[in-house]
């Protein structure tokens, strides 16, 4: 293929290759077994980016960017170079696994790429039993069977970075365990060092498409995962924020069977928040689990200030127990983001305008989050409507505002998207993420969009009503 290449692109291929491979030779903090298993998967990786980069300078190469057939090559090349992300993520497993899904979550991406990455799934091949019990006695300081009634060595759950498992105290108490692998921090300090110098090698060749942000954001989401300690906590906050909501259940954490690799909390029984079969089949309404788990997250982020960012179905479980004849058990707490308070009273100023459609005051708050060149595409973003929109809310737009929208969209390039998406404030990042999963799970529970708009905007007066009263309940 690479020698097909113009002479330019033959030697993008080639300097990217060997300028990774470089930076892997002159990164050895670990074991040699350790070293030559991630240059293994970093190989795969630089080639997979290198192929990638020469695929598009080959493809594209002395094309004009403002024309059709540039759009068309585009949009075919971003496909190609998904399928070949998504080979690599699914050869690599573990972290690349874990990256992907944090991409396919991003709608700021080219769909080329969201769409085909979010059919990865976090298919782990569980560890042997033998090595998480090291792990469990190195951390507990005793055998299982001298902390258990009954430990279950079939995990419930396993993922990336640690799997679960089901057991029961001695007081007859059943608890989740969550084991983190050995090693796995290692691992994910090498795997994240090849990607920051994937995404700087590929900023080189087109410096239109800059990655670091992204690379930069999920390096802080996997960082705060392997922090057990931290999580634990996270469960704690969260379940005193909502300690007076009788639909949401937080599981209880076991403090003297937790460390910075064991996580033991309450075991809680319940179905994925996803699956319309068993809802209906346990007499739930799908459409009010829908509305209650947007109103939960809206009262995190506008009322709170304290996010879960990663609400995908699988952290998210639906009991029968509570009041209306169910309630939302909110699981996996490892990425939770402390929302500062000027960003949650300008997020929630801007939700009441996006329901408003105050021109004016979006543009203001574009430029506060240092965006406001941008302005205009926040209620797209956000609300599915134009700047200037004539539609009311949750309803279509008008054929004139859908051509408008069209031509704006049409008139982005991808240094726009990479400006846009590295100057918004950390905080924006997680609630942009969090907001895709979430949509996406209502959608699935057949929920209309406007519950979700109405919903944002009724939270958002809250959150600005405490401001005057800071002690509102």
């Amino acid at each position: 293929m690479v020698s097909k290449f113009p002479a330019k692109a033959t030697a993008a291929f080639c300097l990217i290759t060997a300028g990774c491979f470089s930076s892997q030779a002159n990164f050895h903090p670990f074991s040699d077994s350790s070293v030559c298993e991630g240059i293994l998967r970093s190989s795969r990786a630089i080639c997979t980016v290198a192929i990638t980069v020469a695929d598009y300078k080959y493809s594209l190469y002395g094309l004009p960017n403002d024309c059709d057939e540039y759009r068309r090559l585009l949009s075919e090349v971003h496909l190609r170079s998904a399928k070949r992300l998504l080979k690599l993520c699914e050869i690599n497993k573990g972290f690349y696994v874990k990256a992907g899904q944090f991409v396919s979550s991003l709608r700021q991406i080219p769909k080329e790429y969201s769409l085909t990455l979010s059919s990865l799934q976090d298919q782990v091949v569980p560890y042997d039993f033998k090595v998480i019990k090291e792990v469990l006695v190195s951390n507990l300081g005793q055998d299982p069977s001298e902390l258990f009634t009954w430990f279950n060595e079939q995990p419930i759950a396993a993922a990336s970075i640690a799997q679960v498992h089901h057991a029961m105290l001695k007081d007859h108490q059943e608890v989740a365990i969550k084991v983190q692998y050995p090693g796995i921090e290692k691992k994910m300090k090498l795997d994240t060092r090849i990607m920051y110098s994937l995404a700087e090698f590929v900023a080189w060749f087109f410096p239109e498409f800059r990655f670091l942000w992204l690379v930069s954001e999920f390096t802080e989401a996997i960082s705060l995962e392997l922090d057990f300690v931290q999580e634990a906590r996270n469960f704690e906050t969260m379940s005193n924020n909502f300690r007076n909501n009788k639909f949401v259940r937080i599981p209880r954490i076991f403090w003297d069977l937790t460390t910075n690799q064991v996580l033991t909390m309450q075991f809680c029984h319940g179905q994925k928040v996803d699956d319309v079969v068993c809802l209906k089949g346990m007499k739930i309404n799908p459409e009010k689990v829908a509305k209650k788990l947007l109103e939960v997250f809206a009262e995190m982020i506008f009322i709170h200030g304290f996010l879960h960012g990663d609400p995908h179905p699988g952290n998210i479980l639906v009991s029968i127990e509570g009041q209306g004849g169910f309630s939302l058990v909110l699981l996996d707490h490892g990425i939770c983001k402390k929302l500062d308070e000027e960003f949650r009273l300008d997020y929630c100023q801007l939700w009441k305008a996006l329901i408003l459609l105050d021109s004016r005051k979006i543009q203001h708050l574009a430029e506060r989050f240092g965006v406001g060149k941008y302005y205009r595409y926040l209620p797209i973003i956000f609300s599915g409507r134009t700047i200037d929109s004539k539609s009311g809310i949750g309803k279509g737009m008008l054929v004139e505002e859908q051509k408008k929208m069209k031509q704006h969209l049409k008139a982005l390039e991808m240094e726009d998207i990479s400006s846009f998406m590295e100057s918004l404030p950390s905080n924006f990042l997680i609630i942009l993420r969090t907001d895709e999963l979430l949509r996406s799970t209502v959608s699935k529970l057949g929920a209309s969009k406007w519950v979700r708009l109405l919903t944002y905007g009724k939270y958002a007066s809250l959150g600005l009503s405490l401001k005057s009263n800071p002690c509102s309940d």
